[in-house]
Formats: C-alpha cells, structure tokens, sequence
C-alpha cells in the first residue's frame, strides 16, 4: 500500500482531506469515489502521524493538572482533597516522589482518574 512518505506530502494530504470533507457528508454513499478517497487518505495521515508524531502516555502530574484545570481548584486543595500536606503534593507533581499505594488510591477515586494511569500501567 502507498504510504506519505515526506513532509511536502502529508500536508498536501491534509489539504486534500480538508477538501473532501466538505463534499462528503453523512448522506454520501460509503462506495462515493469522494468517501473512498477521503478514507484511504485518512488512513495514510494516520499511519504519517504515528511515526512522525506520536504521542506518548500522560504522566500522573499532567493527568493532576488537567484534573486541577477541569475542576477549577489549586494544588493546596489537591492536596487538601487528598488528605496530604502541600509539600507532599508538590513532590508528586515535581516527580520528586511516587504516590503510596493508599495515595494512588485516594487520587484515584476522588479526582475520578483511571487507576491504570495513577499505579502508570
């Protein structure tokens, strides 16, 4: 199968899915020569991407801060929430030190993140 192999070509790529998507829409048949191309396409810059800009796993800190931002609270109520001195919040979000397994726990539950990402599995 082809494959975009340059920079040059993957944003003409995006240019021409741009393009596309304004001529199919959800009534196109899924056999339209437009839907098909659109598709292959998609695919190629999916594949383009993968190699050329993955993207890696959130760490706990990222996770933290973007928990932080959602509920509109600081570290100190981070820290607060979870029970642990301000000091200690600041090691874990500075990766100076891992969560206890109690900690990763409370984290867990009370900022509602994937168990998976706070023990990094």
């Amino acid at each position: 199968m082809a494959q975009i192999k340059t920079e040059e070509a993957y944003r003409a790529a995006l240019k021409r899915v741009e393009y596309l998507e304004d001529l199919v829409t959800d009534d196109t048949p899924a056999n339209d020569q437009y839907a098909l191309e659109l598709d292959m396409l998609i695919d190629l810059i999916e594949e383009y991407e993968d190699i050329h800009y993955p993207i890696g796993k959130p760490s706990l800190t990222d996770i933290i801060k973007l928990r932080m931002y959602e509920m509109g609270i600081s570290q100190k109520a981070i820290a607060a929430m979870l029970g642990i001195s301000e000091p200690r919040m600041s090691e874990i979000m500075h990766g100076k030190t891992e969560p206890s397994l109690s900690l990763a726990r409370s984290i867990s539950k009370k900022l509602n993140i994937d168990a998976n990402i706070v023990l990094g599995v």
